[in-house]
């Protein structure tokens, strides 16, 4: 089975174990914050690839990790 292009709200809580609820993407939309959304009517969905890069660019870099990696004098 293929994955969707597109998730509701719902779905993309689900996506994310409940981490983020529904009433956290509403309110994130008000404000203009959070992954981007398609709204088509009265409908909001998120495509997967805006919510795959969103995702990845919430990543936390541990200054251990670059000790551990080599990378000790590197700024992230």
């Amino acid at each position: 089975m293929t994955e969707p292009l597109y998730l509701t709200p719902e779905e993309v809580s689900e996506r994310f174990r409940g981490a983020i609820s529904t009433g956290t993407l509403a309110n994130w939309r008000a404000m203009r914050v959070g992954p981007a959304f398609v709204k088509i009517g009265k409908s909001i969905v998120y495509s997967v690839a805006d919510l795959n890069q969103w995702a990845n660019q919430q990543t936390v870099k541990c200054r251990a990790t670059n000790r551990l990696n080599g990378k000790e004098h590197e700024q992230s």
